[in-house]
């Protein structure tokens, strides 16, 4: 709990310190889901047709990751800024559910699919499915600041 409180009088005792959370936050989704549905659309047929998903997918592999260590650095600590507002906002809870759903999907489904992705399976369900998840979680954390109402 003190820690907690400290973290709280850190993140909302300056104007810049919240503001630059949430740039490193949203980065952090660029890379991650711009380095996902490259790979997503690749299999979807659209662009990048000289590349087969899973050679994009290995190169995309570092930029991923580096988007991932950005949203789990910055998330929690954009959490610590107000739990409550957070905890019950239906709106964060729906985007944690997504988030959760979409890793899982990614790590396992996905994955799977790309590494053995052929002409012939195209895995284009996967990928709508993968598109679907990742979306859900974008516009979660968006509506965050427009409900109000929570639990």
């Amino acid at each position: 709990m003190l820690i907690q409180a400290g973290a709280a009088e850190i993140l909302n005792g300056s104007e810049l310190v919240f503001p630059a959370l949430e740039i490193f936050h949203i980065l952090g989704f660029a890379l991650l889901i711009g380095s996902v549905a490259l790979v997503d659309f690749r299999m979807l047929g659209v662009g990048l047709t000289d590349q087969n998903p899973a050679e994009l997918s290995k190169t995309m592999f570092p930029w991923l990751h580096l988007g991932l260590v950005f949203i789990l650095f910055s998330g929690p600590l954009m959490y610590a800024s107000d739990p409550e507002m957070y905890y019950l906002n239906w709106s964060f809870i729906i985007k944690m559910i997504a988030l959760v759903a979409a890793l899982g999907f990614h790590y396992t489904v996905h994955s799977k699919t790309v590494k053995a992705w052929s002409p012939q399976r195209s895995g284009r369900g996967v990928a709508v499915v993968s598109l679907a998840l990742w979306a859900t979680v974008v516009f979660g954390g968006i509506c965050i600041a427009f409900v109000n109402e929570g639990l």
